[in-house]
């Protein structure tokens, strides 16, 4: 059984379980350990998550009715 703690990264074969970043293939899995690399996964997750709140603000916006404009006629 998957951890609930397992988050992947994009649909690519890296997740992130318990703070360690793995990769993920059909035959196993290897826990990644070069700082270098787990920096740039890191910073890229960040990336990710600031984008998806980004688009999930667009998107409540867009569900907002629209604010009415005084003195303005159509």
């Amino acid at each position: 059984m998957i951890a609930p703690t397992l988050k992947g990264l994009a649909q690519s074969p890296v997740v992130r379980r318990g703070g360690q970043w793995w990769l993920v293939a059909g035959t196993g899995s290897i826990l990644a350990t070069d700082p270098t690399f787990t920096g740039e996964l890191d910073r890229f997750a960040a990336a990710m998550a600031a984008a998806d709140q980004t688009v999930a603000d667009f998107r409540s916006q867009q569900t907002d009715p629209p604010t009415p404009h005084p003195g303005r006629q159509r």
